[in-house]
C-alpha cells in the first residue's frame, strides 16, 4: 500500500478535507493560493456547505498559480487520496470539561476515521482537531495505522510564533531565527533556548554578550507570549485560523515534495527525550512518507523534565478517554 502511494504521489497530488470550519477552509484557500496539491475534495456532514465552499474556491482557479480540481464529496472520495486532512470536531460547550470535550471529539472520530479507513485509504493523515496532540493519537489508534504515517499539526504554528518574536527582537528575517517551541500544543508547551540560534549564533550567547539590547528576561516573555497568543487571538476576533491554514499547508508542501524538512509536528515518541507512547509535537523529518525520523535535540536537564512533564499530562489525557 505504501509503495502504490509513493507511485501514485509523483502523478496526482490528492487531497481529502475532511471539516469546512474557519480552519479547514483556511487551509484549504492557502493550498489553492499555493498550489499544494492537484485535487482536493471537501466532506463535511453538511454537505450544502461543502458544495458552497467548493463553488467559491472554483471562482477562484483563474488568479491561482496552477489548476486544481476542487468539488465537494463523500468518505469513499478519500480512497484514493494522499493526504487525509481532519479538521472535523465538536466546539466546548458552556460549562464542559475538556475531559467532556474530548470524550466527544473521541466519539467523532471514531465515525471519521474509520470511514476514511474503511474507504480504502492507504495516505497520510494529517490531523489539525484540538487538542491535537491527543487526537492525533486517537487517530492513529482508531486507524491501526503505522506512526509514520499519522501525524498532527503539533508545535508547527507555536514554532512559527516564536521565529516571528524573535526576528521582531533581533530585527531580523523570521526565517533566520533557528528555535522550536516543543511538547503539548497548548499549557505545558516550553522553547528549548538552549538550543535556540540567529543564524548560526546561540541566543543565550547574543543576550550575555548584549544584555542592555538582547535582555534574557525577554526571553521568557516571548515563551509566555507564544504560549498565550491563541487566547490572545481568540479574545480579540473569537478564532484562529489564518496561521494553523498555513502552517497546514506547509506540512503538506513538505509531504507531497518529499522535502526531508524539519517541522515540529506532532509525532510519536518511541524512546526519544526518554519518552514512549506519546504524541507530542517535536522537530521532525517529514517528507513524502510522512515522518521519517524524529530528530533528539541536546536539551538541559530541566528542559528534559518540562518534556517529561508535558508528555505526562498528554499521556494521562489519552488514558482518560480510553477509560
Amino acid at each position: 500500500m505504501e509503495t502504490k502511494f509513493l507511485e501514485k504521489a509523483k502523478d496526482n497530488r490528492k487531497v481529502a478535507l475532511i471539516g469546512t470550519g474557519l480552519v479547514g477552509m483556511s487551509y484549504a484557500y492557502a493550498l489553492l493560493n499555493q498550489g499544494g496539491c492537484d485535487e482536493l475534495v471537501l466532506i463535511d456532514l453538511d454537505r450544502q456547505k461543502a458544495e458552497g465552499e467548493a463553488m467559491d474556491l472554483n471562482h477562484g482557479l483563474a488568479f491561482a498559480p496552477g489548476s486544481m480540481r476542487i468539488y465537494a464529496g463523500d468518505y469513499s472520495d478519500c480512497r484514493d487520496a494522499d493526504l487525509a486532512v481532519i479538521c472535523a470536531g465538536v466546539a466546548q460547550k458552556p460549562g464542559e470539561s475538556r475531559l467532556e470535550l474530548l470524550q466527544r471529539n473521541r466519539e467523532v472520530f471514531r465515525l471519521v476515521v474509520g470511514q476514511v479507513v474503511g474507504s480504502g485509504f492507504g495516505g497520510i493523515f494529517l490531523v489539525a482537531t484540538n487538542p491535537v496532540d491527543v487526537m492525533t493519537r486517537v487517530t492513529q489508534a482508531i486507524s491501526g495505522f503505522p506512526p509514520s504515517r499519522v501525524l498532527g499539526t503539533g508545535t508547527a504554528l507555536d514554532t512559527a510564533r516564536l521565529r516571528y518574536q524573535l526576528g521582531e527582537l533581533f530585527d531580523i528575517d523570521p526565517r533566520n531565527a533557528h528555535a522550536y517551541v516543543m511538547g503539548e500544543h497548548g499549557d505545558s508547551e516550553f522553547v528549548p533556548w538552549s538550543q535556540a540560534m540567529i543564524a548560526t549564533k546561540p541566543v543565550l550567547e547574543l543576550c550575555r554578550q548584549f544584555p542592555q539590547q538582547y535582555p534574557k528576561e525577554r526571553l521568557g516573555e516571548i515563551g509566555l507570549e507564544v504560549r498565550d497568543a491563541a487566547q490572545k487571538i481568540i479574545r480579540a476576533k473569537k478564532a484562529t485560523y489564518y496561521g494553523i491554514g498555513m502552517a497546514m499547508v506547509r506540512i503538506t508542501r513538505a509531504i507531497f515534495g518529499n522535502e526531508n524538512s524539519v517541522l515540529t509536528v506532532s509525532s510519536m515518541l518511541n524512546g526519544e527525550y526518554g519518552e514512549r507512547e506519546v504524541y507530542a509535537g517535536v522537530p521532525c523529518i517529514v517528507n513524502r512518507k510522512g515522518i521519517r525520523e524524529v530528530l533528539t535535540l541536546s536539551l538541559t536537564e530541566e528542559e528534559r523534565e518540562r518534556m517529561h512533564k508535558s508528555c505526562e499530562l498528554l499521556r494521562t489525557c489519552f488514558e482518560e478517554i480510553k477509560e
